[in-house]
């Protein structure tokens, strides 16, 4: 009997969130073009839209990040209008919405969109929203990194229409000082703007990491909380919303108690956290229903990768850039940089609550405590023991600072003091900028594991555990969100999986990947090796989204050239070996024809990694468009446009009975997204436990099964190891007696042991649930 979409109560909005489908809402695909996706992903099978941040951001965003007015939806999205409107379809086809916010800071890149801001800098300390920023008023006048990186740069300064101006920037007079030359106006404001360069270490503002247009919020003060809270608190009460995802809760001064009183506002709400969780680290005991899924990525993701190849990927890596560095000693390099450069001026805000030490001694002992933390920030009661192993690495490795590092951790020990409020926001971002944006360019020994919630230096993860993680998971934070691809990630999912199959191939790789670099070479290996996996794993990509990536990683790797200060000569020789992939006929012919070898396997890994984080104890996520193929890039490329038309056409064709081939259309992905998040739906009672589900038999080692209570998934991993080893064999599945049918084939099985070379007989992995419940659902 074909499937048929699952028939949706046009009455009553979803309370329970079940699965969600993230949705980049933004000015070129606004609410009413999101509110048109309602029918279609309803029949995909998710229950909640999940949205991008909706309030008012700056101008022309692209992401929402940086909202500029908490009172009301972004006028470029459609506005309260178009919000109504959304709610409305959403609720038509029984779903609900499950909303992205940022309470952590807001845009200030254009002040006149901000009128808090422009308040604050108009009017000062006087100001009533001046206790709304993390300003440090005690340095004077608030810095503005706006200025050209030249002597002469105020000369440029004009008044205009009762505004101070510089080229397109727009700033607000205070009252009475607009008599005289724009400099004699400039130097009486409340702010001072300066050369953009001194933004990184002077900045009198706390900032998002190190963004100066976005300007960190005072949430911990309650009437700033109610002020940027009350239009999203409003649409909860209401009930038009049944989730809200928090933006960068390690930002927040007080991340605990933040949460406590958004749970209290909004209890009925699904609530989770954007908390990146190290490997091994648990998420605090916080009021909210778990993280927004960073942890669940590597544990899916890592069942692909074969451990047993680390060490020749580890030979490579010091062959092709003639050295060893060890994970550990590189991120303490990029993150020591990242405190004393990036955040350099949060650096020294901090250094300056020890008045009584030596300036210059304190900061060092903070910038290595920061270089030297083990997580992003350590939260109670674990925060303790982070502190120490911190404090223990910082005196190995500077043992000259032994003293003020005591000093220093003394301050850090004491819940009172400011230094101890205040660090944590600190090394936070210094993990962030150190680590994700910096040493996963430069680390390219196997890129599939440099991920957001990653840890590259953990190499692939075995069944036994994945199983131990996922056990713990439903027992502890089961309705935690699980992802594979979000606006973060550095690389998409598919792009990632078919990566791992390099771990099948090493000697192949190494081969091919040093021939390549020898023929077209660049002058930083590392960075070069990333560039050929990245080619290899997106192939065929179009040439400009390429030379994007490959400029972008090039300047968060800030080894050859750098945001700051771009390096034309190593950027030319950058884009040249890009073009060469291209069009030199032998490159582009071997790199084409390398691609094409693995696909295969790697679409077995995405249908594996996929239906695995689908199936596992949590609430799962699609990214927009990933139901199909896709070989997203770091952003800006993962916000491409998404064909939806085509994921309509390809899911209608599946609910006639076709049972597409593992094949270029992306289809067998979309069979299995649309037949599992419909089981989850239709049937929530077969996903209530977990239980691992052993394979037996020579080719045991290559499946990965679990039994979610009556669900039970089956995927196959290491496919090219299974291939050499000859197949399944007569490998078996052991589950219960009950007859089960297959929802990617509609084929039914009884007894107790499965034969894996018939029931992955078509696709690499299988969904079985209880034949009974099967055909009441169809």
């Amino acid at each position: 009997m074909p499937d048929t979409p699952h028939p949706h109560d046009t009455t009553a909005t979803t309370t329970r969130v079940g699965s969600t489908y993230r949705v980049q809402v933004r000015p070129g695909f606004d609410l009413d073009a999101t509110a048109g996706l309602a029918g279609y992903l309803a029949d995909l099978g998710v229950t909640h839209l999940y949205s991008a941040p909706l309030l008012t951001a700056t101008p022309g965003s692209q992401h929402g990040y940086d909202v500029v007015d908490h009172r009301a939806v972004n006028p470029e999205l459609g506005g309260e209008g178009g919000r109504q409107r959304l709610v409305r379809a959403l609720r038509a086809t029984g779903l609900g919405l499950v909303v992205d916010i940022v309470p952590n800071h807001a845009g200030v890149a254009r002040p006149a969109a901000n009128p808090a801001w422009w308040d604050v800098l108009r009017r000062g300390r006087a100001s009533a929203y001046a206790d709304w920023f993390d300003i440090d008023w005690d340095r004077g006048r608030l810095l503005l990194p706006a200025l050209a990186d030249t002597p002469d740069a105020l000369d440029d300064l004009k008044v205009v229409d009762g505004e101070l101006r510089y080229h397109e920037h727009r700033f607000p007079i205070a009252d009475g000082t607009g008599d005289g030359a724009p400099r004699e106006v400039h130097d009486r404001q409340h702010y001072e703007l300066v050369n953009w360069r001194r933004g990184d270490t002077e900045l009198t503002y706390r900032r998002f990491f190190a963004v100066s247009d976005l300007a960190g919020l005072r949430v911990e003060d309650p009437e700033v909380f109610r002020a940027t809270h009350a239009e999203i608190l409003r649409w909860a009460a209401a009930g038009d919303l049944d989730g809200i995802r928090v933006d960068h809760p390690d930002g927040l001064r007080d991340p605990a108690g933040y949460l406590a009183r958004l749970r209290a506002a909004a209890p009925g709400a699904w609530l989770v956290v954007e908390k990146i969780l190290e490997y091994g680290e648990e998420l605090p005991d916080w009021p909210v229903d778990g993280t927004t899924g960073y942890d669940a990525l590597p544990a899916a993701g890592g069942l692909f990768v074969d451990p047993d190849a680390e060490a020749d990927f580890t030979a490579l890596d010091g062959r092709l850039t003639g050295r060893h560095t060890s994970w550990a000693d590189l991120t303490h390099d990029t993150k020591l940089a990242a405190a004393t450069r990036l955040l350099a001026a949060e650096l020294s805000r901090l250094a300056a609550l020890v008045p009584e030490l030596p300036a210059e001694q304190v900061r060092a002992a903070l910038a290595e405590l920061t270089a030297c933390f083990p997580v992003y920030r350590g939260y109670p009661p674990e925060g303790a023991r982070h502190l120490a192993a911190a404090r223990a690495e910082a005196g190995r490795r500077r043992p000259d600072l032994t003293a003020v590092l005591d000093a220093v951790t003394a301050r850090l020990r004491d819940p009172h003091h400011e230094l101890a409020a205040r660090f944590p926001q600190l090394s936070g971002a210094v993990m962030a900028k150190g680590v994700e944006d910096t040493a996963y360019y430069r680390w390219s020994r196997f890129v599939a594991l440099n991920e957001v919630g990653g840890s590259p230096a953990h190499f692939g993860v075995p069944p036994a555990e994945f199983h131990r993680f996922a056990a713990a998971r439903q027992v502890r934070w089961p309705a935690s969100m699980t992802t594979l691809s979000t606006h973060d990630t550095k690389r998409g999912e598919d792009v990632r999986a078919r990566l791992a199959v390099l771990s099948e191939l090493p000697g192949r790789w190494a081969e091919r990947v040093a021939d390549w670099m020898s023929r077209a070479p660049l002058a930083d290996p590392a960075l070069a090796h990333l560039l050929w996996q990245t080619a290899v794993g997106a192939w065929p990509i179009e040439r400009e989204r390429l030379h994007a990536y490959a400029e972008k990683a090039a300047r968060e790797a800030s080894v050859s050239t750098s945001w700051a200060d771009p390096d034309p000569a190593f950027e030319h020789e950058l884009h040249a070996l890009v073009d060469r992939m291209y069009d030199d006929p032998e490159l582009h012919a071997q790199l084409t024809a390398f691609a094409d070898e693995i696909t295969p396997a790697g679409w077995s890994n995405s249908l594996g990694q996929k239906l695995v984080q689908l199936a596992m104890p949590g609430v799962p996520d699609t990214y927009q468009g990933t139901e199909l193929w896709e070989n997203s890039l770091v952003d800006p490329d993962n916000r491409r446009p998404v064909d939806f038309a085509v994921r309509r056409e390809l899911l209608a064709r599946l609910d006639t009975g076709w049972r597409p081939a593992v094949a270029a259309d992306g289809a067998a992905k979309l069979l299995v997204v649309s037949r599992t998040l419909r089981l989850r739906r239709d049937h929530p009672e077969l996903f209530t436990g977990y239980r691992p589900v052993p394979a037996h038999g020579p080719a045991g080692a290559q499946a990965v099964a679990f039994d979610r209570g009556g669900a039970i998934a089956v995927a196959t991993r290491l496919p090219l190891r299974l291939a050499r080893a000859g197949g399944w064999g007569d490998t078996t599945l052991a589950i219960s007696g009950n007859s089960v049918t297959d929802l990617f084939t509609g084929r039914v099985y009884s007894g107790s042991e499965l034969l894996m070379h018939d029931l992955l007989s078509t696709y690499p992995v299988a969904l079985l649930a209880p034949t009974d419940s099967v055909e009441a659902a169809a």
